[in-house]
């Protein structure tokens, strides 16, 4: 185990590459009192006090400047490319909060390099009192420059949290403590040194390259009374469906006809909408239960929240999985 010491003087040959996507951290308040994204990479980099000290050595990137709402999977599939090509010994993505939990559990499964790679941002722009993002920057490049975070997967950290992609969920509209995940961080930074206390289980891994296929997904999610009309009208304009379903992967009983229908057509997803917990399998029996929609010929989210199945669903289609490898993928899903 590192001391303290030690800790510092592996630090002080370390490399790590901010890239910036824009979002609330790199806005600043205009005249008309809308904040827009005008800060670069080395902007941000510079607004954080005590990073010299740390020894680690930071290269910039303006990779995008765009709101987080406005980035593309095209955009993290090209970034994912580009990381692979860094001489660094970690990565930190700066990018808008609306997002985060979709574009790092994206990267979680388009890269395979063991160096960490790190997703941040800001609640509050930089014109506002308390803003937090050189404090989520410093944690950030900490991680990425830690030997504790290799083959952690793609992270988030806010906070001074570390959260896995797999589970990080943006939880509140404007606290500077938004995220969240479950079961838990999976560690954090505390006395300027990093702690990873569990990892996820591995993940499926998919070539950004070949995800060239253009293919359209949407999140169906059902309420109470849905009588499946809306449903079927969303699936006429779709490759691939997730169902964010109630509880443990349930649906009106008016709505299964349209989803039976829909699932001979196109890989359906059924994920549950609570935000936390599987899908169960054989729990209950009645129909729109989840044992009668699987058997139906649905595919279970397992563990992923419907944001991050969509994502998985995607990425799949992208490269020309059929239902049987989308399946498969789901299957193994902890």
């Amino acid at each position: 185990m590192f001391t303290k010491e030690k800790e510092t003087m592996a630090y002080n040959v370390r490399r790590v590459a901010v890239i910036s996507l824009g979002g609330t951290i790199a806005m600043t308040a205009q005249t008309d009192g809308g904040a827009t994204p005008t800060l670069s990479a080395a902007d941000l980099v510079a607004a954080v006090p005590g990073l010299a000290a740390t020894g680690i050595h930071v290269d910039v990137d303006d990779f995008r400047r765009l709101p987080g709402a406005s980035l593309a999977i095209s955009d993290l599939l090209e970034l994912a490319v580009k990381i692979k090509t860094l001489a660094v010994d970690g990565v930190v993505v700066v990018q808008g909060t609306d997002t985060i939990e979709e574009t790092s559990y994206l990267l979680d499964l388009v890269t395979t390099v063991d160096m960490p790679i790190v997703v941040t941002g800001a609640m509050r722009n930089a014109s506002m009192a308390g803003a937090d993002g050189p404090a989520n920057v410093l944690a950030a490049i900490r991680v990425a420059a830690s030997v504790e975070a290799r083959g952690a997967g793609c992270v988030v950290v806010f906070g001074d949290e570390i959260h896995a992609a797999r589970w990080v969920r943006k939880t509140h509209a404007t606290s500077p403590t938004a995220f969240t995940s479950y079961p838990g961080p999976i560690g954090y930074v505390a006395e300027d040194r990093v702690r990873v206390l569990a990892r996820p289980g591995a993940s499926p891994t998919i070539d950004p390259q070949s995800a060239a296929t253009p293919v359209r997904t949407a999140i169906f999610t059902v309420g109470l009374g849905d009588d499946g009309t809306l449903l079927q009208a969303v699936g006429d304009h779709v490759d691939g469906l997730v169902i964010s379903a109630f509880g443990a992967g349930h649906v009106p009983m008016a709505c299964v006809d349209a989803l039976t229908d829909l699932a001979k057509r196109m890989p359906v997803i059924l994920a549950t909408r609570t935000g936390s917990g599987p899908v169960l399998r054989q729990t209950y029996g009645f129909p729109g239960s989840e044992s009668d929609l699987l058997g139906r010929g649905l595919t279970s989210a397992s563990t992923l929240d419907p944001v991050k199945a969509r994502i998985l669903l995607q990425l799949l289609l992208m490269t020309g999985a059929d239902k049987d490898q989308i399946a498969q993928a789901f299957s193994a899903i902890s």
